[in-house]
């Protein structure tokens, strides 16, 4: 399969700058693997597609709010500092992307804050664009991440070009979100309201949580035509021992089993063993999936309209069908459905 495949033409104006009013009133384009019926719908019709003891699969992680802006010590430079993840709680390490990167070494102060309240200091460089920073703190571990998360804003991805807006905080995120740690939000996720959980549990449908802290590897360019040269970069995961008998239980029962999101499509195809069934996992996955590709756990899918050439599309074909989803995203353009994070949902059943 090559990356070639994947392409199309998406007019600029059909990528989603702003969420829908409400979570589960966005378009929902309905794909039907088995007979390439084509419907539309709006969100929370999905109600009429599940029965009770069905199963949904959630990734509950929790987007911090990774970006900051900061200036170098002595020429003021403003400076983009994106946090990944911690490295040393202790030392206060944190590894870090950092624009424009040709600006800062390794001794380089970096100061945040209106009143350089936090101050950074560069230690090492890992990669061209990389960079582990230590913050010079005094005080307790949850004091200095309360500080340096009130610094920075919510990492909205870069192809919703527009300033970062007080919504954005609830809106660049899921209703269940808990586990802290990522920072690209799985987006399938949004489309879930209160309202409609609370109707998917009176319908006695069944929720499985497991954690998939999403990283920016979702957004790098492949830069390869042949995808097996291709490699993901690896996230953290967690599939506990609740998740694993609910989804169990509704395979066993021959229910639906629905993968909300290509984040834990991806952590399901992990955490299966050979007979086809989920078990607990704890570590990281860099599994990258794309056509063609037998599925193991889910028997249906929701995921969001993705961009061209993107991973999170070409795992969303391997699951429909290339033919059937590449059919449904050129209707989708038609259609003017909205893509990306704040786009529109399409259930693959």
């Amino acid at each position: 399969m090559k990356l070639s495949k994947f392409k199309f033409n998406l007019p600029g104006e059909l990528v989603a700058l702003y969420p829908s009013k409400n979570r589960d009133e966005s378009k929902m384009m309905v794909v039907h693997r088995k007979t390439g019926e084509i419907e539309h719908k709006i969100f929370k019709d999905i109600l009429s597609y599940f029965d009770e003891k069905d199963v949904f699969i959630f990734n509950n992680t929790k987007v911090f709010p990774a970006r900051l802006y900061g200036n170098k010590e002595k020429t003021g430079a403003r400076i983009e500092v994106f946090l990944l993840r911690e490295l040393n709680q202790e030392l206060r390490l944190w590894d870090v992307l950092v624009d424009p990167a040709r600006k800062i070494r390794i001794g380089n102060k970096l100061y945040f804050g209106e009143d350089d309240s936090m101050v950074a200091e560069v230690i090492d460089n890992t990669t061209s664009r990389g960079r582990t920073l230590r913050f010079l703190f005094d005080g307790e571990h949850d004091e200095f991440k309360r500080s340096l998360f009130a610094l920075g804003e919510t990492p909205l991805p870069k192809y919703i070009a527009r300033p970062v807006e007080p919504e954005d905080e609830e809106r660049y995120q899921n209703i269940f979100a808990s586990e802290e740690g990522a920072v690209i939000a799985p987006a399938a996720g949004f489309h879930f309201s209160r309202e409609l959980m609370k109707r998917l549990e009176i319908k006695d449908c069944r929720f499985a949580f497991l954690t998939v802290h999403s990283g920016l590897g979702n957004f790098r360019e492949i830069d390869v035509e042949d995808l097996t040269k291709h490699k993901m970069d690896s996230e953290q995961m967690v599939v506990n021992g609740e998740s694993v008998r609910i989804v169990n239980e509704g395979k066993e029962g021959n229910r639906q089993i629905c993968a909300v999101g290509t984040s834990v499509m991806r952590a399901i195809e992990t955490a299966v063993s050979t007979d086809g069934r989920l078990k607990e996992f704890e570590g990281w996955t860099n599994k990258f999936i794309f056509p063609p590709y037998d599925f193991s756990v889910a028997t249906s899918m929701v995921t969001n309209f993705h961009l061209p050439l993107s991973t999170l599309l070409m795992m969303t074909a391997s699951f429909g069908g290339y033919d059937l989803i590449m059919d449904a995203y050129k209707i989708a353009v038609s259609e003017k459905y909205n893509f990306g994070a704040y786009g529109d949902a399409m259930l693959v059943i």
